[in-house]
């Protein structure tokens, strides 16, 4: 025997679901008195309905700074690259300059590890 209660769907996406409480309450508010959402005691319209313009308003400025956000960040890894360049020159300048004592580099801002690397292990191929 099929299902035959239907169902209503409330959307997940915020801006679907702004939609939708637009036009909740939008014909709320038409219907003034004689709507059956006056019924409700709590979540009312009355309360919540003007909130749906507020929430729509901070989703468009959210939206506005990830956008923002994301043109921020391309625009500085244009610039990371070359600063990547330079630091790499550098760092291979003054190894040559200061191959004796390469701590010198430290002067420059540079991290020195002189700690011994361990010893890679290798994988051992069975054939």
């Amino acid at each position: 025997m099929p299902n035959t209660i239907p169902r209503v769907i409330i959307p997940s996406k915020p801006v679907d679901l702004f939609g939708l409480g637009t036009r909740v309450y939008t014909k709320h508010t038409e219907m003034d008195t004689t709507s059956p959402l006056s019924a409700l005691l709590t979540h009312k319209w009355e309360v919540n309905g003007s909130q749906v313009a507020n929430a729509v308003s901070m989703h468009e400025q959210a939206e506005d700074y990830s956008r923002q956000a994301e043109d921020a960040y391309a625009k500085r890894n244009l610039l990371l690259s070359e600063i990547d360049k330079s630091l790499k020159a550098t760092r291979d300048l003054l190894l040559g300059i200061y191959h004796d004592n390469p701590k010198e580099l430290v002067q420059w801002g540079f991290e020195v590890d002189d700690s011994v690397r361990a010893a890679k292990k290798h994988a051992y191929c069975f054939y």
